[in-house]
């Protein structure tokens, strides 16, 4: 069979549990595996296969990176650590999501529902945001380009738009000129990423101080959950976005300079 492999942004974690040694007693029977949760899961989703051997083990990603990768029906899955006290209940979910991208299915909104209201609390948040600042990396140019000044344009929008209530982040051009995803907010870290594909004299102010604008609104505005969906750009973060002055000259701008191709604004 050919090899399916795919990487979807979740977070789950099994912790070891380490018994005693009994002599009057025998050991109680070990708990649920994580390859029983993924089984669980095969079953109930109705996939019309041998159920694979799921091999499930757990990695220091920084963040909510897993993956599951698909070889003669041998299933390999790693899984972020982050959340070493999941229940059960949230494996599974993830266990679900990861097996409907495999097969090219659509999660059940009960699954969805279930794993995003777990990452969403706030103790999980911060569990969260510690290992990606302890495990992850930002590598950034600094701020002062040879045309623009991200520091500069942060400090007058801040004072023009949000009454100079923003905290400091750390500002700097993308080490790539990337012309799919040109900014970036990262919460973790606390930093907000332009493409150096704008550090140029053919990019209008207008459009760099809108993206800067653009990742600033994610400070104020953070990623919600609603029901079985996650919400990056809320109904509020769409209003006050359009409250930037020259936002209708921005996009045409960003439109003509991207000639319509798929881009991101994070």
């Amino acid at each position: 069979m050919g090899q399916r492999a795919l990487t979807w942004f979740v977070l789950s974690n099994m912790g070891q549990l380490t018994f005693p040694l009994l002599l009057a007693e025998p050991p109680e029977p070990a708990g649920p595996s994580p390859g029983d949760a993924f089984t669980r899961a095969f079953r109930r989703m109705g996939l019309r296969r041998a159920v694979p051997d799921f091999q499930v083990e757990f990695r220091s990603f920084a963040g909510l990176r897993s993956t599951i990768r698909l070889r003669e029906n041998q299933a390999q899955v790693r899984v972020s650590d982050v959340l070493a006290d999941a229940p059960l209940l949230v494996h599974e979910a993830l266990a679900e999501i990861l097996l409907a991208q495999l097969f090219r299915r659509r999660p059940s909104r009960e699954a969805r529902e279930c794993y995003l209201a777990y990452v969403f609390k706030p103790a999980v948040r911060l569990r969260i945001d510690e290992a990606r600042r302890q495990r992850g990396k930002k590598q950034l140019l600094p701020p002062r380009g040879r045309h623009y000044d991200l520091e500069e344009i942060f400090a007058a929008l801040n004072r023009k738009f949000f009454n100079g209530e923003l905290p400091a982040a750390r500002l700097g051009w993308s080490r790539k000129r990337s012309r799919r995803t040109l900014g970036n907010y990262d919460d973790a870290h606390q930093t907000i990423t332009i493409t150096r594909w704008f550090d140029a004299p053919s990019v209008s102010p207008d459009l760099v101080e809108y993206v800067v604008f653009h990742e600033m609104l994610h400070m104020r505005f953070p990623t919600e959950r609603h029901g079985h969906r996650r919400v990056v750009h809320s109904s509020e973060f769409r209003k006050a976005e359009k409250e930037f002055p020259k936002y209708e000259s921005a996009i045409r701008h960003l439109k003509r300079l991207t000639d319509r191709r798929s881009v991101t604004l994070d």
